[in-house]
């Protein structure tokens, strides 16, 4: 595979993660303004993503499963990830990316497919963005995460 038959291979580090709103309230950041993360894409067709808070606190002990339940509760609050094997496709003229789920720090992720529309901008930025509805309401918000290329 080559980069032009498949322009996500690699290794891309965040930088921003902004979920706007379709009631018109302001948009959020999940994990701040100092965000960080990364996402690979291998030639083999797998992928593994992570966003933490930038910051998160050190645990005060050793082994995460000797740590304080508050302290392990602050840790999952503050981390985001998932992996598994990805394809690329084309949806009404757009490049998409479906990562299909095989392993993630939340279970409920394990099992489905996020899919992705994919954008790249002149400076070669790539934007992945998604719609779905806040949980218990029916309102739409609208995720744009931007990456750019990891140097390395």
């Amino acid at each position: 595979m080559n980069d032009s038959a498949h322009p996500l291979l690699g290794t891309w580090q965040l930088l921003r993660w902004e979920i706007g709103y379709g009631d018109g309230r302001p948009p959020t950041l999940p994990y701040g303004a100092d965000a960080t993360g990364l996402i690979l894409y291998t030639a083999d067709g797998w992928m593994n993503a992570c966003i933490g808070r930038a910051g998160r606190p050190r645990l005060s002990s050793d082994s995460v499963r000797s740590a304080p339940e508050a302290e392990r509760l602050a840790a999952f609050e503050s981390w985001f990830q998932y992996a598994g094997p990805y394809s690329l496709r084309e949806s009404g003229g757009r490049l998409q990316v479906v990562h299909r789920v095989t392993h993630a720090l939340n279970p409920n992720f394990v099992g489905t497919e996020q899919v992705r529309n994919v954008d790249f901008d002149a400076e070669g930025t790539l934007t992945l963005s998604a719609t779905d509805t806040v949980p218990g309401s029916s309102v739409e918000r609208h995720h744009r995460l931007r990456w750019g290329r990891a140097d390395g």
